[in-house]
This record gives structure tokens, sequence and C-alpha cells, in this order.
């Protein structure tokens, strides 16, 4: 068999959960070594979306939220979901300006991301948004945000002391840093 060819075998599958974020659906499968078993998929209704803003200075944004399902707080890069039948740079701009107020006149891919693909189907994507313009923030009633303006290589630092965990803001800024030359 290739090794580009799927070597599961799915014999059935049964939702476990489903809510407006995630559904959950378990699977009785043949395994790539030939035995039964079981494997869970968390698929995701939203793609994941960061956005990196960098002003003409070279200074970013970070936002600042206490997360619930780790337990702490994270500084990460504005970022929200946007539904799979949504544009997404349109979405990506509407979460720059829900979280920061920022308005972007440039939007770039920088890199696109699947965050833990054993077990989600979860694809998130990371865009630079430039020529920026202040505005008014719009968060969502789930989001108690600090938000912070800093120099893009602090934010590098961040990432690099492990201040900043999560991965789609890690994988943005060292992109980011690395397109830098930095």
């Amino acid at each position: 068999m290739s090794k580009h060819q799927n070597p599961w075998k799915t014999l059935s599958g049964k939702e476990i959960y489903d809510n407006a974020w995630v559904n959950v659906t378990e699977y009785q499968v043949i395994k790539p070594g030939g035995g039964q078993g079981i494997y869970g998929k968390v698929a995701f209704k939203n793609l994941a979306i960061g956005i990196l803003p960098i002003d003409d200075e070279g200074n970013t944004w970070l936002v600042g939220q206490y997360r619930y399902t780790l337990d702490e707080y994270s500084w990460e890069l504005p970022m929200g979901g946007v539904p799979h039948d949504e544009n997404v740079e349109e979405g990506a701009l509407r979460e720059l300006r829900e979280e920061t107020g920022l308005r972007a006149n440039k939007l770039e891919l920088l890199c696109r991301i699947h965050t833990s693909n054993s077990v989600t189907d979860e694809e998130g994507f990371v865009y630079v948004a430039t020529e920026l313009m202040q505005g008014e923030t719009d968060f969502d009633d789930t989001e108690d945000i600090a938000i912070k303006k800093l120099p893009f290589k602090e934010a590098l630092e961040m990432v690099l002391d492990g201040r900043i965990t999560d991965s789609l803001t890690m994988a943005g800024i060292l992109k980011y840093a690395r397109a830098l030359g930095i």
C-alpha cells in the first residue's frame, strides 16, 4: 500500500456529542495493523483564524484572556472562529476589529496549521494585517479581553521564553520572524 493512502478502514460511526462549536464522533475501525479498534474525532464547526497586526513602526497587538479549557490566562494573537461557509479573509478582518478595534487595509496569508491532528480536524490560518487604523472593539459575550500593543520582537521573546503557548500564535509569530530574518 502506498504511504499516502489511508490505511484505516471505517466500519461505523456514532455521534457522541454535538454543540455549536464541535461534534464528537466515535468510529469503529480496522487499524493499519489489521486489528479492530475505536477512534474518536473532534470535528470543529469553524476554521481557527489568527491575525498578526503589524504597524509601520513594527509593533503588534496581543490579546489576553482567561482560557476556560486550560484554567489559565493566555496571551495570543487576535483570533476567533470563522464558519466554513464564510469568506476566510472577511472573517479574519472581523475578528481583528472585534478584539482590537483595528481595521486593516491589507491582509496576507502567513500560514495554514492543523492544531492537534491526531484527534481533531481543526484547520487554522494565520494572516498578517497591515495598513492599520484604530477603531472600537466589539467583544463577544464570552470574551473578557485585555489588549497589549508591543514591539514585534517582544512578542517573539514571549514565544521563545514560554509566556505564549497558543499554537496559532506561536506558528504565526515564528513564521513572521523567519520571514524578517530574525
